[in-house]
């Protein structure tokens, strides 16, 4: 089961939050798609995705997406993506 912490952050404040939760083994070819699925589901457009996000994320568990890894304008600093190890 992949379990990920998406949050928003602005400044030291998380802004939103959620836990994505899906019933199969985490895939770094379906990084792309579990991102565009938590992006959806918070209303805010999808950052562009970097071979080195993918391997950030594969080697430490989380991942920071910052303003200029965005296309449009977000309303927040940072997008982190983080899993949840049990």
């Amino acid at each position: 089961m992949i379990k990920l912490w998406a949050k928003t952050i602005s400044g030291e404040k998380i802004t939103r939050d959620q836990i994505y939760k899906r019933e199969e083994k985490y895939s770094s070819s379906k990084f792309d798609e579990y991102l565009n699925e938590i992006c959806y589901e918070f209303d805010i457009p999808s950052p562009l995705i970097l071979k080195t996000h993918v391997n950030h994320f594969d080697n430490f568990n989380i991942v920071r997406f910052r303003k200029s890894d965005f296309i449009e304008e977000v309303d927040y600093d940072y997008l982190v993506i983080e899993n949840v190890l049990e």
